[in-house]
């Protein structure tokens, strides 16, 4: 990682993908996937920003928080970065890297105004049609140093429909166990199974090209899956998000599990090429945890949601042991009704998933409940540690200047907000 080299950047982004791999521990074939993590590094315990797209990948690129950078809901319905913000793309490009985008981002209207140089648009964001630029353009030796954007719009809903027998499918531990539930994982894995083996021809790609020794290789999401109780939510199945690296100077077959953002990504990748990190980012760079130098960046990371299709303002903490969530609004719900539809929302709905309501506060303990289900927020014996996390969480917010503590935040003007009593089961 000293190298004066400038390593090339080669960043694989999906949608809706969580932790949902083979390598993860997770009943889905994913060879290729599984190879990239023991030929580097895979990180256990990262985590993003936002359980929803764009503020989550406006994080990755800028190093900040979703309050911060200004992308408090999602690009398609208005929202927008705020002017001036660091952007990966755009420091890289200014430090002599060529930028390129393949396939789907979802941080703004212009891709070019993030920093890429070149937009290589195929017929559908889709990993069946966006490999295929990508491989042509690395079959013909790339000027170095440069920045490769792949965003596929897999796993983003709809699945395709799954028509095989259920028995071995794992559910997820926060859902009911019934068919319908393993029918929709199943129909999630086909999206998996299929990203996986375009991620193998992309890996062969550079392989062929004599790029690996000096291309570092990340694949990531944006948050957790598409079902109830995940996306939208604050809970550990909407934060939790793959990390997989491979690249010059990276240990082969090294597990991370340290706690980390995604908000550390712009400064760890900004560091590995040699140039400053901006003030204004909020990360910090992993290299001393990657290197082994230090096995703590964070005592413990923040969360938030504001806008997703309504507006549904929520702030978080999270340490290795305790997850404190406030809600700044009363809701009906305890899970937010306002993900994709599909086979698993109705079994939700079903089963009253929809119609628990949310309280103010919520406080777990996760190393006896990872799945979040007994809140303790109202336990006597874990008073001193609600209070600790409300100041922790409330100086955060006074810290960074979040608009929320001043009460209601309004979307921008124009912007297409669902009122969330329509949400109402």
């Amino acid at each position: 990682m000293g190298r004066e080299k400038k390593p090339n950047i080669l960043i694989i982004i999906t949608h809706d993908t969580d932790r949902h791999l083979g390598c993860y521990g997770r009943k889905v074939d994913t060879p290729n996937l599984d190879r990239l993590a023991d030929d580097g590094v895979i990180f256990t315990n990262f985590f993003c920003t936002a359980p929803q797209c764009s503020p989550s990948r406006a994080s990755l690129l800028t190093g900040r928080y979703p309050h911060n950078h200004g992308l408090i809901g999602l690009t398609h319905r208005g929202f927008r970065l705020n002017m001036n913000e660091p952007l990966l793309p755009a420091l890289l490009a200014h430090a002599g890297y060529s930028t390129y985008l393949f396939g789907f981002q979802h941080e703004s209207p212009n891709p070019y105004s993030l920093g890429y140089q070149k937009v290589f648009k195929a017929k559908s964001h889709s990993c069946l049609d966006v490999t295929s630029l990508v491989l042509d353009f690395l079959a013909g030796k790339p000027e170095e140093p440069f920045f490769m954007m792949i965003g596929f719009s897999e796993t983003h809903r709809p699945f395709p429909e799954y028509k095989g027998p259920v028995d071995n499918i794992e559910v997820f531990p926060y859902l009911p166990d019934v068919e319908d539930v393993r029918r929709d994982i199943a129909s999630l894995d086909i999206l998996v199974r299929r990203v996986d083996g375009k991620v193998g021809e992309i890996l062969r790609a550079v392989d062929d090209a004599d790029l690996k020794d000096n291309t570092l290789i990340v694949f990531t999401t944006d948050h957790g899956v598409s079902f109830p109780g995940a996306k939208a939510t604050l809970f550990d199945p909407g934060i939790e998000i793959s990390m997989l690296m491979r690249g010059p100077g990276l240990e082969g077959g090294k597990k991370i599990d340290t706690l980390l953002s995604n908000l550390d990504f712009a400064p760890t990748i900004l560091e590995l090429c040699g140039i400053p990190i901006p003030r204004e980012m909020q990360g910090k760079s992993m290299l001393p945890v990657i290197r082994g130098e230090s096995d703590r960046l964070h005592d413990w990371i923040f969360i938030e949601q504001t806008y997703h299709a309504a507006y549904d303002p929520l702030r978080g903490i999270r340490t290795e042991r305790f997850k404190y969530i406030r809600s700044f609004e009363k809701r009906p719900f305890w899970f937010p009704p306002n993900v994709d539809g599909g086979l698993s929302k109705e079994v939700a709905r079903r089963f009253g998933y929809f119609s628990k309501p949310r309280p103010s506060e919520m406080l777990f303990d996760l190393h006896t409940d990872p799945w979040e289900r007994k809140n303790l927020a109202a336990d006597p014996s874990y008073a001193d540690m609600l209070k600790r996390m409300r100041s922790i969480l409330e100086d955060w917010m006074r810290k960074t200047g979040d608009p929320l503590l001043g009460g209601y935040v309004p979307p921008p003007p124009g912007a297409r907000v669902t009122p969330p009593e329509s949400y109402t089961p």
